[in-house]
């Protein structure tokens, strides 16, 4: 199963929350928050939060500041910000194989017939995490506005056998 790790889901979350509050203010200076707010307000243990808090913050993803009023926000706008970059900053590349690391990362990579298909899975993958932002993330219309544009993408490039198309038409019209 594909899953992201607890750490980067906290941390997209951790992301988006920040950036609910800059929305809040528009054209103000964001606020810091630190670790203890962030965790009291999205029910999460601190010390998880105050270290994904760290990582993005080593990540260039967060900006730190110390003293009386320190915390953390976020460095870039949310619009520049993909869902990408934000499972980068935290798990590594986005590799859904051992071969898709790097090369001779996997020691069956001279003799695997898959390793081209999964190159082009990788790379989809890769290219939607990067289409998606921090901004989508937070706005509620996203999952409305962008459905069809999922269905539109999925009929276009997926396999047309008859058990997928069946499956299709019974997402699409289930009576």
């Amino acid at each position: 199963m594909f899953r992201l790790s607890k750490g980067t889901d906290y941390g997209i979350r951790i992301l988006a929350h920040l950036a609910r509050g800059e929305a809040d203010r528009e054209g103000v200076d964001a606020e810091t928050r630190n670790a203890r707010e962030v965790a009291e307000t999205l029910n999460l243990p601190t010390p998880m939060v105050s270290k994904v808090m760290k990582s993005l913050a080593r990540s260039g993803l967060l900006e730190s500041h110390r003293g009386a009023k320190g915390g953390f926000r976020l460095a870039q706008r949310t619009e520049d910000l993909g869902v990408a970059d934000m499972v980068t900053a935290l798990e590594g590349p986005v590799a859904l194989t051992e071969c898709q690391i790097g090369p001779s990362v996997c020691a069956h990579e001279s003799s695997c017939h898959v390793q081209g298909p999964w190159a082009v899975i990788n790379r989809a993958v890769q290219a939607t995490l990067s289409t998606v932002t921090l901004a989508d993330l937070i706005n509620p219309q996203f999952p409305t506005s962008h459905f069809q544009l999922a269905n539109a993408q999925m009929i276009a490039n997926a396999p047309h056998s008859k058990t997928y198309e069946q499956k299709l038409q019974s997402q699409v019209d289930p009576s």
